[in-house]
């Protein structure tokens, strides 16, 4: 840690960040560069596509390496480098007469992800939570299509917020779209659903993906951090077995202080390097496939035999909330999602549960009211109907109006699979089994078209 802040940092913090680290996956999940593409607008088409990929590899071209000589220097992991633009619904709107069109910014996108060498670039957005315009509509449709001809563009679309209520047409529109991006990927299992969320209450500075994008009240470029580090909490709750639940918020604090600190430091030291200002660290706790870095460990450790055991939404919501205790100590900008993350097929820990059969359809979405996000990475059977997966994001849409936080769906209808089938994903995605769900129809419900209306609570003026 030669010469940064040496007076802060003594030789038993410096061995206990090295434990993390080899031994507990503490890693730096992502560094993200959100970069505007508002000055790149044009209504030629060519000419549009032009400004963006010339701005993007400009912007971002120190972006890799500069992530390698911190992993280099100080010996954290920095497993991602990623991207997120100004949705695309907006950028293109005086270009872009038809869907078709949009398919080729995203093609655009995916060239100039792939020609600064990071891995996601995400911003294939709409912000729809109480209108659509031409533009944004063509976007939506264009998603299918756009998310099977790319590599690394992932896609949002936000659909409801606490203030406006829940645009129900693009809800409706939404759930056709996920069967539509199943169906447009369904030799790879369907996977371009897992790049492909619907949100409400999406977040401006959201540094992880799929639902990355670069909000318009956000400077020309800037840096957003996601830390994560499940696998340390966990280690650390061990030293609390059998201990009160005072005993055990310490620990989660103190552990989330950590990680987050780590997360500063990279977050202060790429923008220094890049000449970019510094954004926010998001202190989610996501998981990965590789053992001993999972979330559903730590509900274990907790005393759950599995999560979705009766319990599970109480020391999710403990979890929760200490981890933002500790995190805002560490750093005075948090933003993002911040929270713990349960996407199923991300967690070895959740698919057991599921395989198990203690973990429901269900019971997840009442662990998203007390977490940050929602239903992420579940695969369901292909043969889903469109109204119900409609059904599924109005649900979550409305647990995140009413609760005033972020929700979000990324759900995963097989083509040609059905329940207790195993579905590969690879990689960060990992594998999930196909879970049931309600069979119960819900289409006369999503057929009524418009609005649910804001809140009581929302009326603050």
């Amino acid at each position: 840690m030669k010469g940064h802040g040496s007076g802060m940092i003594n030789f038993t913090e410096v061995m206990e960040t090295n434990a993390m680290i080899e031994k507990e996956n503490l890693d730096v999940r992502t560094i993200t560069l959100g970069i505007s593409l508002l000055d790149c607008m044009d209504s030629e088409l060519s000419e549009l596509n032009r400004k963006i990929y010339d701005k993007i590899t400009k912007t971002a071209k120190g972006l890799v390496e500069t992530g390698m000589q911190i992993e280099k220097e100080f010996g954290i992991p920095v497993v991602n480098k990623r991207i997120s633009v100004t949705p695309i619904a907006l950028v293109g709107g005086a270009a872009c007469k038809s869907d078709g069109d949009f398919v080729e910014i995203a093609k655009t996108l995916d060239a100039a992800a792939k020609a600064v060498g990071v891995n996601f670039i995400g911003g294939y957005s709409a912000l729809v939570s109480k209108g659509m315009t031409a533009a944004d509509r063509f976007l939506m449709e264009s998603v299918p299509q756009a998310l099977a001809t790319t590599e690394r563009v992932c896609s949002s679309v936000n659909v409801g917020s606490t203030k406006t209520g829940i645009n129900m047409d693009a809800v409706r529109l939404m759930g056709e779209i996920v069967k539509k991006t199943a169906e447009h990927t369904k030799e790879q299992d369907s996977l371009g659903c897992a790049k492909l969320v619907i949100f409400c209450n999406a977040p401006d500075d959201n540094p992880f993906m799929a639902g990355a994008f670069h909000g318009v009240t956000e400077a020309d470029a800037v840096i957003n951090v996601g830390v994560s580090g499940p696998g340390v909490v966990k280690k650390a709750l061990e030293s609390a077995r059998g201990k009160d639940f005072e005993t055990l918020c310490e620990t989660i604090k103190k552990t989330a202080f950590k990680i987050t600190r780590v997360g500063q430091l990279v977050a202060k030291e790429a923008s220094k390097r890049l000449g970019i200002p510094f954004g926010i660290v998001d202190l989610s706790l996501a998981p990965t496939p590789a053992i001993g870095d999972s979330v559903a460990e730590i509900l274990q450790e907790m005393g759950l035999a599995y999560p979705g055991a009766p319990g599970t939404t109480a020391a999710l919501a403990l979890l929760n909330d200490q981890v933002k205790k500790g995190g805002v100590m560490a750093s005075s900008y948090v933003g993002g999602l911040s929270g713990a993350f349960i996407p199923v097929s991300e967690d070895q820990g959740m698919i057991d549960a599921v395989q198990a059969g203690c973990l429901t359809l269900e019971k997840l979405e009442a662990m998203t009211c007390v977490c940050s996000v929602g239903l992420d990475m579940i695969a369901i059977p292909g043969d889903v109907a469109d109204t119900t997966i409609s059904g599924i994001i109005a649900d979550e849409m409305a647990i995140g109006m009413i609760n005033q936080k972020t929700t979000a769906v990324r759900v995963i209808p097989v083509i040609g699979k059905g329940v207790g089938d195993i579905v590969e994903f690879g990689g960060l995605l990992g594998y999930a089994p196909v879970m049931p769900v309600n069979s119960f129809s819900c289409e006369a419900f999503i057929r009524r078209g418009g609005r649910i209306p804001a809140p009581i609570h929302s009326f603050k003026n």
